[in-house]
């Protein structure tokens, strides 16, 4: 009897599961909607009579019932990298002419509709949906698999065998037709619209009931697949399959022979896209060969085998009401805008960036002008021009601020730079709370329960002026506080005492040292080991590192000839900050390659491609993506490229295997 309720109940699923793909993905409705509730009631109350059968991935758990209070923070196995856009074709042939020095030979790009959503990264282990992972800042984001999970186009389950594991990544959307009819319903019972697809889309996915994720007409679109070694060989086959497998993949994707039938998709889509059902907001191009894909590898911030081609966004004209001036953490000045609110790309606008003195003379932009602003791909709206012919007869021109806005300290403008810097550096209000916001972000300390708003407050009492002096602080100094209960004191506390633990590459990213973001932090960290060699560092010694140069070198010497700054590190490491690589890491590294460069070419068996870059940077060698005479080996796989061989064989650089360098390693 068990048996057959068991195999009836899988039945029913898999009865649900096709429906589902024919309604979502084929857009093709083999029953009423009636009848598809009738099967999924039926089988939601076996499962309810016989919870020993319950599957986490049954078609019943689609509508949510769970409450998140805490969305669980997840290290992404594979780092989500962003892209680098472009604005034009020339731009786009650029990209093609960098690729092509390192890339010999014919190659095939993809094109794809670049939608406008909130990215997630899904991992699958055999056949099943196991988590789903916000974006966050590509190193990390948060676990909301329960919320995804409401998705009707997202499977569960696979259709067919696919891959062992593996995981894929796309964007969740809200179509416009869903997003118009959720702000009728709004506008009806009197509450606020959304104000655009995008923003309600990742809204959503941080909703803590579940139930509510669910009655959301969300969809989720897939554009790669990510997975360690592949059978395919081409990014378009990997997506191919996987659409067949039951993922939503769109099928506006192109394979292109060379870079003018990528104009041609651009073109041509810059008119199609207005009929989309969907924001989009550009093309995505990415070499099509998984080989090439790996053989270019990935910059500080994103792939060099793909790129964002970006459509000229809208431009509104409004009236500029007021210039005012931003301090940044470094004392950085930036004008900003205020200007008559405008609707722009779906949001409403009331500042643009002016970015420097330069620009507002450039543009000759006067308060009372009509402005034109546009979003040009950027986050933060810009004004591109001036209305001439509609300026006021009384108009002034504008004169740059000559003081800080928040200290009244008069602004410095180097020579080379474009901006205007406030040097009250450890006085300036703005730049204190702004340089321990910085200290305790994510990417740098990582500090739970310590917010923006609460450093302000904290400083405003006169119980902190630096980062060094978080350590100092008691649960007793923070509980009288405004709305500060003893739970939220304890957790702020104990937060920084766990930032105690934080790496030393992390640490040295946290001290805010100008020009010195998280990849150069790590290339130091590396080189020098700890804080003390590198604080004693020359500028001659400084620009030995690798991707090191003039600017940043001043910095980090001006940052450490400064009184203040030695005696801010001084008293992190009483407090017992790391402020040196850990034995386990210093374990794993050597000075056996130091002075020696390499490129790494072909496929490989023992060790990935980034496994062997790893150990070339562990042991102080160089990379480079391509060969030159400096080129002390070239370490070559299966596939390696015909062209490299012959530049290699040219230029009498040395050619050895993976076993080979493994064996340079060992001795």
């Amino acid at each position: 009897m068990n048996n057959k309720i068991e195999s009836h109940i899988k039945d029913l699923r898999k009865e649900l599961e096709k429906h589902n793909y024919s309604y979502y993905i084929k857009d093709d409705a083999m029953i009423s909607d009636y009848e598809f509730d009738v099967l999924l009631k039926k089988l939601s109350d076996l499962e309810g009579k016989y919870p020993q059968y319950f599957d986490e991935n049954s078609p019943t758990q689609r509508v949510g019932g769970t409450v998140t209070k805490n969305f669980e923070t997840v290290v992404h196995k594979n780092r989500m990298y962003s892209l680098d856009n472009s604005y034009s074709l020339d731009d786009l042939l650029d990209w093609e002419k960098r690729i092509k020095k390192i890339i010999e030979g014919p190659i095939e790009y993809t094109c794809e509709l670049k939608y406008d959503g909130a990215s997630i990264n899904l991992t699958y282990e055999a056949g099943e949906l196991i988590k789903a992972v916000t974006r966050g800042d590509g190193f990390q984001g948060d676990d909301v698999t329960i919320n995804i999970k409401t998705i009707r186009s997202l499977p569960l389950k696979l259709r067919k065998p696919f891959l062992d594991s593996f995981e894929i990544r796309g964007e969740i959307i809200l179509p416009l037709e869903g997003f118009h009819k959720m702000n009728e319903v709004r506008i009806l019972v009197g509450e606020e619209v959304y104000a655009n697809p995008r923003n309600t889309a990742s809204g959503s996915l941080k909703l803590q009931d579940s139930t509510e994720v669910g009655k959301r007409p969300l969809d989720c679109l897939l554009y790669q697949v990510v997975v360690d070694k592949s059978k395919f060989t081409s990014h378009f086959d990997l997506l191919s399959e996987a659409r067949d497998c039951g993922f939503k993949v769109p099928t506006a994707i192109f394979v292109a022979k060379n870079i003018d039938e990528v104009f041609d998709f651009v073109k041509e889509w810059d008119t199609k896209r207005i009929d989309l059902p969907f924001e989009t907001d550009g093309v995505v191009i990415k070499v099509n060969s998984l080989r090439q894909q790996e053989e270019l590898g990935y910059t500080a911030k994103a792939p060099r085998w793909a790129i964002a081609y970006k459509f000229k966004t809208e431009q509104q004209s409004t009236v500029l009401k007021e210039i005012t001036y931003q301090v940044g953490r470094t004392g950085a000045i930036t004008p900003v805008a205020n200007l008559q609110a405008v609707q722009l790309g779906g949001t409403t606008v009331r500042r643009a960036s002016l970015h420097n003195e330069d620009q507002i003379e450039k543009l000759d932009i006067r308060v009372g002008d009509t402005v034109f602003v546009e979003k040009g791909g950027e986050i933060i709206p810009k004004i591109v021009g001036v209305d001439l012919l509609q300026r006021p007869l009384n108009s002034v021109a504008t004169i740059y601020a000559k003081r800080c806005p928040e200290c009244k300290t008069e602004l410095l403008r180097k020579e080379g730079d474009a901006k205007h810097y406030c040097p009250n550096e450890f006085g300036c209000p703005t730049q204190i709370t702004g340089r321990i916001q910085h200290f305790i972000s994510r990417k740098a300390m990582d500090i739970d329960g310590l917010g923006g708003e609460t450093v302000d407050l904290l400083r405003k009492e006169g119980l902190i002026q630096s980062y060094a002096d978080l350590y100092d602080l008691s649960v007793d100094q923070i509980l009288p506080l405004e709305r500060m209960a003893e739970k939220s004191a304890q957790n702020i506390v104990s937060g920084i005492k766990k930032s105690k633990a934080i790496p030393f590459e992390k640490v040295l990213f946290a001290l805010g040292i100008r020009f010195v973001g998280e990849t150069v932090a790590k290339k130091l960290a590396k080189y020098f080991k700890n804080i003390d060699s590198l604080m004693n560092a020359s500028f001659e010694e400084l620009v030995l590192v690798d991707e090191i140069g003039d600017k940043i070198a001043k910095s980090i010497v001006a940052y450490s000839n400064d009184y203040l700054n030695i005696e801010l590190v001084n008293r992190l490491k009483v407090y017992g900050v790391q402020l040196e690589l850990s034995a386990e890491i210093l374990e794993n590294q050597s000075d056996k390659l130091k002075g020696k460069i390499f490129v790494v070419s072909g496929v490989f068996h023992k060790m990935s491609r980034n496994e062997l870059k790893k150990s070339i940077e562990d042991n102080a060698g160089k990379i480079s993506s391509s060969i030159s005479k400096k080129t002390t080996f070239i370490i070559a796989g299966d596939n390696m490229g015909p062209a490299k061989l012959e530049k290699a064989n040219i230029l009498g650089v040395s050619i050895i295997s993976e076993d080979e360098f493994i064996a340079i390693l060992k001795n």
